[in-house]
């Protein structure tokens, strides 16, 4: 597989907002501890790719967060940008490597709060948080004291990724772009029909995300994504609607994150919700 500058692909990890994800082998030149990375290349050149790429890094270069994927590298070959970060092999909470206990999806989504907390507190919206787009984590937790076993038991957490659509809020914004298909019922349908972009659309997302994460369901039920306009019409006309068994918990917290703007919970609540609930 063809790979950009010194990045040899290996293979291809699914398309992104304005570009495609690429497992590479990390060049000897990056001083990072990995073996592997994922390279993001921005689709299109000239001006509208040159905006697209500046505007993705300059969100990464403006917030420092933990929950946040790391970016290793950037550049431009052939009129073609495109930038290095690290390679998270555990997948997604859309796709996940193993299954993922309950408590699991709770500590991912409360790590991605935080990192839009983060955002917002740079004046940043991130505008596609999805599951997909939730990247999982794995390390070692410690082993209690007591135990024979010298073996932890995982820990699943989660960084946010794809900063392909950020945008930063000035008075007066508007969504100057969407994401794909498979975005549009993780999108609060205030800004489908136009209303200003604002940080409590990034907590609608994450309230539609918790609902898919723990049902496997949409709150439009099934869409059909085989025709986008029947796709848009069904979310712009139809009420949003928790699946039937869900924990009341949960369920509380996702109708907080979908109801009033004004009412809506900050990023960082909704984590530490979401964390009292993994702890539970």
């Amino acid at each position: 597989m063809q790979g950009i500058a010194d990045y040899e692909f290996i293979e291809s990890l699914g398309q992104g907002n304005h570009g495609e994800f690429f497992l590479a082998r990390r060049p000897e030149r990056l001083p990072v501890d990995a073996e592997y990375v994922a390279v993001k290349v921005v689709g299109g050149t000239g001006q509208d790719a040159f905006r697209r790429a500046t505007r993705e890094l300059q969100a990464f270069a403006a917030v420092r967060s933990p929950y946040l994927v790391t970016l290793y590298d950037a550049g431009q070959q052939g009129g073609v940008f495109y930038y290095s970060m690290e390679y998270l092999p555990a997948g997604s909470l859309a796709v996940p490597a193993t299954p993922l206990e309950r408590r699991e999806v709770y500590r991912a989504l409360a790590h991605a709060a935080r990192a839009t907390q983060a955002l917002h507190d740079a004046n940043i919206m991130h505008r596609d948080i999805k599951p997909g787009n939730v990247l999982l984590t794995r390390t070692a937790a410690p082993v209690p004291e007591g135990t024979d076993s010298d073996i932890g038991r995982r820990e699943i957490g989660g960084k946010l990724s794809d900063l392909g659509l950020s945008q930063v809020l000035t008075p007066g914004a508007t969504v100057t772009g969407m994401g794909g298909l498979t975005s549009v019922e993780f999108t609060d349908s205030g800004l489908l029909r136009g209303e200003a972009p604002s940080p409590a659309g990034d907590v609608w997302s994450l309230g539609a995300s918790l609902h898919w994460s723990v049902t496997g369901l949409g709150l439009y039920g099934g869409l059909p994504t085989h025709d986008p306009l029947l796709t848009l019409r069904k979310v712009l006309t139809t009420a949003p609607e928790l699946a039937p068994g869900l924990p009341d918990e949960v369920a509380d917290l996702v109708r907080a994150c979908i109801g009033d703007v004004v009412k809506r919970p900050s990023p960082v609540d909704l984590a530490i919700s979401l964390e009292s609930l993994a702890d539970a």
